[in-house]
């Protein structure tokens, strides 16, 4: 399957206005990909136009190695096949890097065919341990990894929850399943043992019989590993039934979405998140050319904007763009400076010293805690 181009207005003109100025320049190609359409669409959009912007900056100030960078946007819908087939034929059009991908279902499988083609990838969202354990020397991502995430939730959830009775759901994807597993590792080691641990089917649209369950059970805490789709329609059920609880979830929360799902269901939710990318002060300048775009850079946004940061930057340093000298320089330099702060990665290609807090939710927008 080919890429996809698909732009928010504001980004493609910008976008259009810089490739009609640069035509007569080389070019280097490089690509986003994610899930332009299905349930996760909107974190898709979020890395479209972190991606975009970045791209639009690196022109404006000469481009790459004295290049024109030029971008193609990838649409996987989270399906692992489709990535598949995405990657491929995001190499045969000679893309040398891939900001991506969202799931970690999808970028598992892709960063096979990158590694064979010799295209660096790096992922500002895909959490699961085994997308760098068992990658090779193109994966990268700018994002933390479920174990961070696990120990960070699992601890609290022990320390804030003792005594009470707690269940942890899953929907069997890469990301939440692993997230889940992580987090009740941790959560046990720190004394506190679940009632329940059990899948949900993310695509459901009635989760009547599973809310029935936990009701029995006197759930007094949820803590779901999975998707924002699934999360804000089960939420908003459990309230409609009459159930209170308390319910929480990982990173994939991180969307206005979710309450456009629950509505004010999602009053009290609670999710972890890196703290808001939105107050690093090398973020400024970039946040001014989103608020001129009237986008809201929230979520992996910033994420993805960081990890063209990091590329454009080692390659820089390598003096070229080919992949392996790219990620040579990746794991060997830095910090490098991005708008989340000073990066560097580990031999794995995972960002060291990544922080989680909580956020919650209240009328209609999420804060940190």
């Amino acid at each position: 399957m080919r890429a996809t181009r698909q732009y928010s207005l504001p980004a493609a003109l910008a976008l259009a206005a810089l490739l009609a100025s640069n035509t007569a320049q080389a070019e280097i190609t490089i690509a986003v990909a994610g899930p332009i359409t299905g349930s996760s669409a909107v974190f898709g959009a979020q890395m479209r136009d972190g991606a975009v912007q970045a791209v639009a900056d690196l022109n404006a100030h000469g481009g790459v190695l004295g290049q024109h960078v030029t971008l193609q946007i990838a649409d996987d819908a989270c399906d692992p096949k489709q990535a598949v087939a995405v990657a491929n034929g995001l190499a045969g059009d000679g893309v040398v890097f891939v900001a991506g991908h969202f799931c970690s279902g999808s970028s598992i499988p892709a960063s096979k065919v990158y590694t064979e083609n010799g295209i660096v990838e790096i992922s500002p969202a895909s959490a699961a341990d085994r997308y760098t354990d068992e990658g090779s020397w193109n994966t990268f991502r700018t994002c933390g990894r479920d174990t961070v995430q696990g120990r960070f939730t699992g601890q609290a959830l022990a320390r804030e929850f003792a005594g009470k009775s707690l269940a942890i759901l899953h929907d069997n994807t890469a990301f939440g399943r692993n997230v889940a597993e992580r987090t009740k590792q941790f959560m046990n080691a720190a004394g506190l043992q679940e009632v329940l641990f059990t899948a949900y089917t993310p695509e459901e649209s009635d989760y009547t019989a599973l809310i029935s369950r936990l009701k029995e059970a006197r759930i007094d805490v949820v803590y779901l590993g999975g998707f924002h789709s699934a999360a804000g329609l089960m939420v908003r059920q459990a309230r409609e039934q009459g159930y209170g609880a308390q319910f929480l979830g990982p990173s994939t929360m991180q969307t206005k979405e979710l309450w456009r799902i629950g509505g004010p269901a999602i009053e009290g939710f609670r999710h972890t998140f890196y703290p808001d990318p939105r107050g690093v002060p090398d973020a400024a300048e970039v946040l001014k050319s989103f608020a001129a775009a009237k986008i809201d850079p929230e979520g992996f946004t910033l994420y993805t904007y960081a990890a063209v940061q990091v590329w454009a930057q080692a390659a820089e340093k390598a003096g070229t763009a080919a992949g392996p000298r790219v990620a040579a320089a990746l794991k060997a330099g830095g910090p490098w400076p991005t708008v989340l702060g000073k990066m560097a990665f580990d031999a794995k290609g995972d960002p060291f010293d990544v922080a989680y807090v909580w956020y919650s939710w209240h009328d209609g927008a999420y804060r940190p805690m």
